[in-house]
């Protein structure tokens, strides 16, 4: 069985964030991504999700 790589990690992880993702894929994803690869990935994301409403609400405030 191999390992997922970064960008098919992140992938996963983004398209948890939005919640739509197929049975299929979920499942394909269970199998093949390492768990701590996705912690990683989610927790760069979030960051980032946070750092963009954070500069959005700076640009409208400005």
């Amino acid at each position: 069985m191999s390992r997922a790589g970064f960008w098919a990690t992140l992938r996963a992880v983004l398209w948890s964030f939005i919640g739509i993702r197929k049975r299929r894929g979920y499942h394909e994803d269970a199998t093949s991504l390492d768990p701590k690869a996705v912690v990683v990935a989610g927790l760069l994301a979030g960051l980032l999700f946070v750092l963009v409403l954070v500069g959005v609400v700076q640009w409208v405030l400005s």
